[in-house]
């Protein structure tokens, strides 16, 4: 980043300073100072890091858990025909609310903003637990979703500021782990919930957890990375003005017809159909509308254009956003290998994705305490991607007759890209002022939201329509609509031959097939997150943060 850069970020940050007497204080005191006012410490760090790591479970929890419990709510609901609604309207109630979170974050005290973003979430929670019918239980989705938006971005701004740069990359490795975790358990909970008491506890258990993490968060004293006024209704009426509401009005529409372009052409409209041609014309005509307007507002934009068009931000995100989307792909596809292919039910095949996730898990904190030791991120977002690729292209090898150990190793490379988990993080906050780190972790976020969105379209397209081809062409016996139908049980899949007929083994390798032609896309992200790691920077965060900033007792 050159210093012109940094200068006009540091001018729109004073801007912004400008707006209240205890920001003026601010706009007079160098960011690095700001930075090393307070850390929290000892026992209320501790307890600060279990408050987050629980939100961050449970949001992330909130993602995964509902795929095993979604056959039995359409049963309980009758409307079978309402299953793309039940992820469609979290996804997109979260998407379209996430560039504005950051301003807010930007403007309020974190740690209020960040508590009314998660109670909202629980009141979605609480709404699809108690649901009645189809109807009420996409509310509380999209509910649900527009608390989302705010807490991933909202745990990271808190922990940044609650911790000198120099330790972040350890504690966030924790945090993203916890993450990790969740991603890949949601399914064994969902369908243990499902199966032993009910599917409503999948949201349930949201409410104890998340009440209690509150509760440790509310009495803890977070500091701000910059001064902020006390929350009043003076504040606010000075606040809302300068949020970008226009700025939102025009982005929202578009969001939300770009997404449900995607949704409804992966499942309900052919892609060519009018309706879908419509909503991405729609789509692209509301974002460059956008675009101008944002333009025209400068530092004030919702996602101010000096900030993204420094190549740190924009690279970070697409480094970011590329490696998650091959985790939450992997989360999604191999599943379905293990119980569709190797036969296995729903907690073995969990069990048997423990390689990836314990070898992430494994380099996500290995990666922190590294980062904290010598300082760089760079390497291991480098590294991160060059393995996630090499592995994904391995296990697009994966077949009927795979033996152990290959699935077993490929997983534990595959593992790697939890080295990269929290570069792009580290990356933001070593080069952008405390100011705008909330904007740029918001930018962040909403990358990972949109690639993931997109990325899931385009796996399941490909697998779907591979396994149309290769059931036609294996198994002409099988109907292939009914493969599609049948899902990816062990159970349902061998249903579709009689019991003993030797086209089993073509169906299975039909569906294996298919899964391999998803993990090119897992590859292809993964790719791209390598490509994209060697422009974030060659910087030493141990050299930013000055040492008068961390205090005895720091844990």
């Amino acid at each position: 980043m050159t210093s012109l850069e940094l200068h006009d970020i540091r001018a729109a940050s004073d801007t912004r300073a400008a707006a209240s007497a205890g920001n003026k204080a601010n706009e007079e005191t160098p960011a690095s100072e700001i930075e090393s006012i307070e850390y929290v410490s000892g026992y209320k760090l501790v307890l600060l890091l279990i408050s987050l790591s629980t939100f961050f479970f449970l949001v992330m929890l909130d993602m995964s858990i509902i795929t095993t419990a979604v056959p039995q709510i359409t049963s309980d609901f009758q409307r079978l025909q309402d299953i793309g609604w039940y992820h469609g309207a979290y996804q997109l109630a979260s998407a379209t609310l996430q560039p504005l979170t950051g301003t807010v974050y930007s403007r309020i005290s974190a740690k209020w903003v960040f508590l009314g973003f998660f109670g909202v979430f629980e009141l979605g929670s609480l709404l699809c637990g108690v649901a009645q019918s189809s109807t009420m239980f996409i509310v509380g989705r999209a509910v649900a979703g527009l608390g989302s938006s705010g807490i991933q971005n909202g745990a990271l701004t808190i922990l940044s500021s609650a911790v000198p740069l120099l330790k972040r990359p350890v504690y966030m490795g924790f945090l993203i782990a916890f993450g990790q975790i969740s991603i890949i358990l949601g399914p064994l909970i969902g369908g243990a919930f499902t199966q032993y008491v009910t599917w409503r506890w999948c949201f349930y258990i949201n409410l104890p957890l998340g009440g209690l993490a509150g509760l440790f968060l509310a009495v803890i004293h977070v500091p701000d990375a910059t001064v902020k006024p006390q929350i009043s209704l003076a504040v606010l009426r000075q606040v809302i003005p300068r949020l970008d509401l226009i700025g939102f009005s025009i982005f929202a529409p578009g969001a939300i017809m770009f997404l449900l372009a995607l949704q409804f052409g992966s499942s309900e409209y052919p892609w060519n159909s009018p309706t879908i041609i419509g909503l991405f014309c729609g789509a692209g005509a509301a974002i460059a509308l956008f675009l101008l307007w944002e333009r025209r507002q400068g530092d004030d934009a919702m996602i101010p254009f000096s900030m993204v068009r420094i190549r740190v931000v924009w690279v970070s995100a697409i480094q970011y956003a590329s490696l998650m989307t091959s985790t939450m792909l992997g989360g999604q596809f191999f599943p379905i290998y293990f119980q569709s292919v190797k036969g296995v039910g729903a907690t073995m095949s969990g069990v048997y994705m423990l390689p990836s996730i314990l070898s992430g898990l494994v380099f996500v904190v290995l990666s922190g305490v590294l980062t904290t030791r010598f300082g760089y991120y760079l390497p291991w977002a480098v590294v991160a991607g060059l393995c996630t690729a090499i592995a994904s292209g391995l296990i697009s090898t994966w077949g009927p007759e795979t033996e152990i150990a290959e699935w077993i190793g490929y997983q534990v490379l595959f593992g790697v890209r939890g080295c990269g988990a929290q570069a792009a993080i580290i990356a933001l906050q070593s080069n952008l002022p405390p100011a705008q780190s909330a904007l740029g972790i918001a930018f962040l976020i909403f990358c990972q939201n949109l690639f993931t969105a997109v990325f899931a379209v385009v796996g399941n397209t490909i697998f779907t329509q591979t396994l149309l081809k290769e059931i036609s062409r294996l198994a002409p016996s099988v109907n292939p609509a009914g493969a599609l139908a049948a899902g990816g049980s062990a159970e349902a899949v061998r249903a579709l031959v009689p019991a003993g007929s030797p086209e089993l083994a073509n169906v299975l390798l039909a569906f294996s097939n298919s899964f391999d032609a998803a993990c090119y896309v897992l590859a292809a992200a993964a790719s791209l997150s390598f490509v994209m790691a060697w422009g974030m920077g060659w910087v030493d965060v141990r050299k930013k943060v000055p040492e008068k900033g961390t205090e005895k007792g720091d844990v």
